[in-house]
């Protein structure tokens, strides 16, 4: 049976996942943070970059912000995942990156490290229930003790590099879209921001993305949703904030992203 749990940690900056899928299954999709998800039972297979992976029990994931990719279960039994979702802005303070530029990438997108995924593990647990069996400055310690090892064995500093649309940028397109998400956007306003035809910008976009531009923007309101629902802004203010206007609607297309309803995160 599919169940999904959603949690806010003391660190507006990290939240975590607690899922237990069998039936449901993630499409093509994107997230705006950093995903690391510890398989600890079952496997799941996942597409990214144009490569078929399959992760099992004890293997970390690890998806980059911005990543087009997919995720479901291998087995009939399904599978069992604790994942952390942290800002890139995290990151960049934590390790002191000198240059907004620079970015935490990996090596690879499964990580195999039975002493890592134990730490890992045991700081999902910590963060998630608050338990008091330690005391408070070694919580606010854990996330970066066990993401400080995972950089440190697997991880590289490395300059962002920016994906052109015309004269804009993709980053500099998603924060006009984040700051107009309640507004109606048409298609020939996106190819007038980059200075292109709006038969250039949906080639273009979809070339650079591997989305087109309305699935694009569907999943940046669902993104900034989830992060304002968790922020614990009332589901009918989120909904019309990120641009939907029936509130069955929203609630449809967040479950059927998601697994869950708004009205379940937490």
């Amino acid at each position: 049976m599919d169940q999904v749990n959603y949690l806010s940690t003391e660190d507006d900056a990290i939240s975590l996942i607690e899922g237990n899928y069998e039936k449901f299954a993630f499409s093509r999709h994107y997230h705006l943070d950093y995903h690391f998800g510890l398989i600890t039972n079952g496997k799941q297979k996942f597409q990214y970059r144009g490569t078929q992976y399959c992760a099992g029990e004890g293997e970390i994931i690890i998806m980059p912000p911005d990543e087009l990719h997919d995720g479901h279960s291998v087995l009939d039994t399904g599978y069992q995942v604790r994942v952390f979702s942290i800002i890139p802005d995290w990151f960049n303070t934590q390790l002191d990156l000198t240059s907004p530029s620079d970015m935490v990438s990996f090596q690879s997108s499964i990580v195999r490290d039975p002493e890592l995924f134990a730490k890992l593990a045991a700081t999902h647990q910590l963060l998630g229930h608050h338990c008091g069996d330690i005391c408070q400055l070694a919580q606010d310690c854990l996330p970066l003790e066990g993401f400080g090892d995972l950089i440190e064995r697997y991880g590289l500093i490395q300059p962002k590099m920016p994906h052109h649309l015309g004269k804009k940028t993709l980053d500099s397109l998603r924060e006009y879209l984040m700051a107009h998400l309640d507004q109606p956007i048409r298609l020939k306003q996106l190819a007038d921001i980059c200075h292109l035809t709006p038969t250039q910008f949906q080639r273009h976009f979809k070339a650079t993305t591997g989305m087109t531009p309305y699935a694009w923007l569907s999943r940046l309101r669902l993104e900034q949703a989830m992060k304002l629902l968790k922020s614990k802004v009332a589901g009918t203010d989120v909904a019309l904030q990120v641009g939907f206007y029936d509130q069955a609607h929203f609630s449809k297309a967040f479950k059927h992203s998601f697994g869950v309803r708004p009205s379940d995160v937490r």
